[in-house]
C-alpha cells in the first residue's frame, strides 16, 4: 500500500533529518511510529503526504508516485498534523463542508459524508459552535474527522493525542481503534503506553533511521534474545533444585525467597526453547505447588531505550571515527608540507654547491688568463 525506499532528507546540506529509510505499510493495520523528540517522525511523515520534498528516495501509494502523480496519491490519503489547520471562525460543520470541496467530494454525497464523520468522530453535540470556542479534545476531534472525510484508504495521524487529558486521550484512542476496520493507519508518538495500547505494529526510529519495526510482542522477544519463566513455588528450596535440574540442564536457573510465606520464587532463562509447560509437570510430579508462572517480557519501554540507545552509540563511534579520520589527514597533510620543506632544503643545496664549483672554475680560468698574459709580455 506504501512503500518508502531509501528515504533521506537533509536540511540546509548538515543536517540529517531522515537517514535512508525504507519499509512497506501493508493495509488493514495500525502502526505506530515510535521515537524520541528529533528523530525524523514528523519529517517522514510531512514528506509520505508530499507536505514537503526528499533529498532522495521515493514513496509510492497504491503504486502512485507521490510527486509524479500527486493528485492521485493524495487522494488515498488522509491527514491530521499534530497541530490541525483548523478555521477559528467557522463552526465544524462548516469547516468539513469546506473540507469536503477541498478534496473533491461530489456535491451530492457531502452532506451524507459530513453527517457521518461527525457523527463517528462524536462532533454532533457541537456541530454549529465555532471551533474557537471548542476544547482541545474536540478541536483534535474536528481535525480526525477532516482526515477521515472522503473515506481515503489511508489515514496519518501525527501526534493525535498531544495536549489532551486523560480521559480525552482513553477517547481519541477508541476512536483511532475503531477505524482499522475500513483504514489503514499511521499514528506518530513519543507515548510509549500509547502506541503499546492500539497498534498492531511498531515501527521505532532514532536518528532518522529505522532500528526495528515488528508487533509488540515479537520486539519484546527479539531484544530478550532468551525465554525467561518466573514461577512461585510453595515448598523446600532443596527439592525445588532437585525438581528443576532434569529438565533446566541448559538454563540459568535462579532462586530465591519469595515473598509469600513458604515458597520460593524461580527465574529460569533458556535458548528459544519455552519450558513453561516442562517447568509445570515437573513440579507437579514433585507434588510442588505452583501458586503463580508468567513468562516475563522486556516492556515496549525497555525495548525502546535498549535500541535506541544502540543507535545514539554507533552514532557516537561513527563521529569519533570521522574525526580520526580527519586528525590523520591533518597528520599527513602536515607530514607532506614537511617532506616538501625538506625537498626545497635539498635543492637550496645542491643550487649553492652548483655555484660554488662554477665560482671556483671561474677563478681558475681566470688565473690561467693572467698567467699567460705575463708568458706575452716577457
Amino acid at each position: 500500500m506504501i512503500e518508502v525506499k531509501n528515504l533521506t532528507k537533509i536540511y540546509g546540506g548538515t543536517v540529517t533529518a531522515v537517514n535512508d529509510l525504507s519499509f512497506t505499510i501493508s493495509p488493514g493495520k495500525i502502526y505506530g511510529f515510535l521515537g524520541p523528540n528529533g528523530a525524523g517522525k514528523t519529517t517522514t511523515m510531512n514528506i509520505i503526504t508530499g507536505y514537503i520534498a526528499a533529498t532522495s528516495g521515493s514513496v509510492t501509494i497504491n503504486g502512485y508516485d507521490i510527486y509524479k502523480d500527486a493528485k492521485k496519491a493524495k487522494k488515498c490519503l488522509g491527514y491530521l498534523p499534530e497541530q490541525p489547520p483548523l478555521y477559528n471562525e467557522l463552526t465544524p460543520y462548516e469547516y468539513l463542508k469546506v473540507a469536503a470541496g477541498l478534496k473533491g467530494i461530489p456535491k451530492a454525497d457531502r452532506e451524507k459524508q459530513i453527517d457521518e464523520v461527525m457523527e463517528l468522530t462524536g462532533l454532533g453535540n457541537v456541530s454549529n459552535r465555532l471551533i474557537h470556542h471548542l476544547s482541545k479534545g474536540y478541536r483534535q476531534r474536528v481535525g480526525l474527522a477532516q482526515a477521515i472525510l472522503g473515506y481515503p484508504e489511508i489515514i496519518i495521524l501525527d501526534e493525535p493525542t498531544v495536549g489532551l487529558d486523560p480521559k480525552q486521550i482513553i477517547e481519541v484512542r477508541d476512536l483511532i481503534s475503531s477505524l482499522r476496520e475500513k483504514h489503514t493507519v499511521i499514528l506518530s508518538s513519543h507515548i510509549l503506553s500509547e502506541v503499546s495500547a492500539i497498534c498492531d505494529t511498531v515501527m521505532i526510529i532514532s536518528k532518522g533511521k529505522l532500528v526495528a519495526s515488528d508487533t509488540p510482542e515479537n520486539l519484546s522477544a527479539m531484544t530478550t534474545g532468551k525465554n525467561i519463566i518466573s514461577v512461585t513455588v510453595m515448598g523446600e528450596r532443596e527439592k525445588i533444585e532437585s525438581a528443576l535440574a532434569g529438565i533446566c540442564e541448559n538454563a540459568a536457573v535462579t532462586i530465591t525467597p519469595s515473598h509469600e510465606s513458604g515458597a520460593f520464587d524461580a527465574r529460569i532463562e533458556s535458548g528459544e526453547e519455552d519450558l513453561r509447560s516442562a517447568v509445570a509437570l515437573a513440579l507437579s510430579e514433585h507434588k510442588l505447588p505452583i501458586l503463580a508462572m508468567n513468562k516475563v517480557t522486556m516492556s515496549l519501554e525497555e525495548v525502546f531505550l535498549e535500541v535506541t540507545s544502540k543507535t545514539e552509540e554507533e552514532a557516537e563511534l561513527e563521529a569519533e571515527s570521522e574525526e580520526e579520520e580527519e586528525e590523520y589527514e591533518i597528520v599527513d597533510e602536515d607530514e607532506g608540507e614537511g617532506d616538501d620543506e625538506d625537498e626545497d632544503e635539498d635543492v637550496d643545496e645542491d643550487d649553492g654547491e652548483e655555484e660554488n664549483e662554477e665560482e671556483v672554475e671561474d677563478g681558475e680560468d681566470a688565473a690561467d688568463d693572467e698567467n699567460a698574459k705575463e708568458e706575452e709580455d716577457k
